[in-house]
C-alpha cells in the first residue's frame, strides 16, 4: 500500500483570492471605461491591466481547484502532473526569510527544471519548488515537516 500526503486548498482562500482578483481587474476596466479627462493611452494601460487581473482571477480559480499529494516517489498533482521528485530534493525551506509563497515552504532541488506555474498553489523556476499560497497553513507546514523528515530517512510517508 503506498501511503501519501493530500494538501487541499482552503476554499475560503480559493474564494478570497479569485474575489479580489475580480474586484481590481473590474475596478481597472470600469476606470479606463469611465474616466473622461485622462489620456487615450492610460486608459488603455487600465484597461489592459484589468483584463490581465481578470485572466488572472480565472487562471487562479482553475489552478486552485486540484490539490496535492505526497507519495513515496514525488510531489505531484491530482491529475498526476509531477512537481518534483523525492531523491532529487536537496533540501525544504520554510524560514521567515525564504522567498516562499504565503503560509508555504519551498523545495530546492537538486537539478534544474522548467518554469511552471498554478497560481495560488505552487510554482517552479529554476531548482526551487514553492507550494503554498491559497492552502492551510497548518496542514502546509506538516508537508513541509514530512517532506524535511523524509530527506533525513528513508521512512515511508504516513
Amino acid at each position: 500500500m503506498r501511503e501519501t500526503f493530500i494538501l487541499y486548498p482552503s476554499p475560503i482562500r480559493r474564494w478570497f483570492s479569485t474575489a479580489m482578483m475580480l474586484c481590481l481587474g473590474a475596478l481597472l476596466v470600469y476606470v479606463a471605461l469611465t474616466t473622461g479627462t485622462m489620456v487615450l493611452f492610460w486608459k488603455l494601460v487600465l484597461a489592459v491591466f484589468g483584463f490581465a487581473s481578470l485572466f488572472s482571477a480565472m487562471r487562479v480559480w482553475n489552478a486552485t481547484a486540484t490539490h496535492l499529494v505526497l507519495t513515496q516517489d514525488a510531489l505531484e498533482e491530482a491529475e498526476g502532473r509531477v512537481l518534483c521528485r523525492i531523491d532529487d530534493i536537496e533540501k525544504v525551506e520554510r524560514g521567515a526569510f525564504a522567498l516562499k509563497p504565503s503560509n508555504g515552504f519551498v523545495v530546492v532541488l537538486k537539478s534544474k527544471t522548467q518554469l511552471t506555474w498554478a497560481p495560488g498553489l505552487w510554482w517552479r523556476f529554476g531548482r526551487r519548488v514553492g507550494v503554498g499560497g491559497v492552502t492551510p497553513a497548518g496542514e502546509t507546514k506538516a508537508m513541509a515537516d514530512i517532506l524535511a523528515s523524509r530527506l533525513l530517512s528513508d521512512t515511508p510517508i504516513a
